[in-house]
């Protein structure tokens, strides 16, 4: 089982990290509003609302998005494949969601190791080649081994929420996207780097073997999604295995992903530098088993 404790326990602290301060600015809006009882009373509304999230956020966003439970007659390749997978991450078997749509994307949500959930599009399924989707569910559940997942979930759920915030402002709508915009963008960067893609590429890759087939996987994702409409809320970027949003407008605030170009570049040296360890491996047995036929 391979180990990512540094980065899951990081993870851990952003999300109490998250919690703490959004109990303290909650308690110090309510303390200028009325004093230590309102003060009081928000904090504990906002500790209620992180609770709901970490219980509950999961299905909120698989909701929003569309998703439904896969049942198993659907596809029990790939049921099986997610939980050979989890098993060689060591985390538990993801819930199996699917988004009965013709846009290539997969995504991972949940609390972490212990309970996650899987979401993959009819036209992810049809789009990949079965090692290659296998590749792509190895990248979702490293993000689920690493807790990337929780920290995903609580700033995604909080950035879309303001977003749909601004849709209520009618006439002032212009002006209230123009200041929740922003303030969604940030809280997402601070909380979400790059970097996780990275390294959950990497984790995939080092678990399945197959570097290769995760890079021809996003390609083929990336290729294929310019082919079909999408419309989502652009706080839900982080989730996706490759950004389907164009760059431009609004969706370039929430963009975390890093260019596609240095991902398919690190997984083909990664897939190569395999392909050499495992003919070194070969190599290795073969003279130890001539000398061994030698001795007799």
């Amino acid at each position: 089982m391979p180990r990512s404790g540094g980065a899951a326990a990081l993870n851990l602290l952003k999300a109490w990290l998250l919690v703490a301060v959004l109990a303290s600015v909650s308690g110090a809006l309510g303390w200028v509003i009325g004093g230590s009882t309102t003060a009081l009373f928000f904090g504990f509304c906002s500790l209620l609302a992180a609770t709901s999230v970490y219980r509950y956020g999961d299905r909120a966003l698989l909701g929003m998005l569309g998703a439904r439970p896969f049942a198993l007659a659907e596809d029990p390749v790939l049921r099986s494949t997610a939980d050979t997978l989890a098993a060689k991450l060591g985390v538990r078997p993801p819930s199996l969601f699917l988004i009965p749509d013709g846009f290539p994307r997969l995504f991972a949500v949940g609390r972490g190791p212990t309970s996650s959930s899987l979401a993959v599009s009819t036209g992810a399924v049809q789009a990949l080649r079965r090692e290659e989707l296998e590749a792509v569910v190895a990248h979702e559940l490293a993000h689920v081994h690493r807790r990337d997942v929780l920290v995903q979930t609580y700033a995604v759920l909080f950035a879309a929420t303001l977003l749909e915030a601004s849709r209520i402002g009618g006439w002032f709508r212009r002006v209230l996207l123009y200041v929740f915009a922003p303030i969604a963008a940030a809280f997402v960067h601070i909380l979400l780097s790059p970097k996780r893609e990275l390294e959950a590429d990497a984790l995939a890759a080092r678990v399945t073997g197959r570097g290769h087939d995760l890079a021809d996987a996003l390609l083929r994702l990336d290729r294929a999604s310019e082919l079909v409409e999408f419309a989502s809320s652009p706080a839900t970027e982080p989730l996706y295995a490759i950004d389907p949003f164009a760059d431009e407008g609004i969706s370039r605030m929430f963009k975390t992903h890093p260019p596609l170009e240095t991902r398919i570049r690190r997984l083909r040296e990664l897939g190569a530098a395999a392909a050499r360890n495992g003919g070194d491996q070969m190599s290795a047995e073969g003279r130890t088993n001539g000398g061994s036929e030698k001795q007799f």
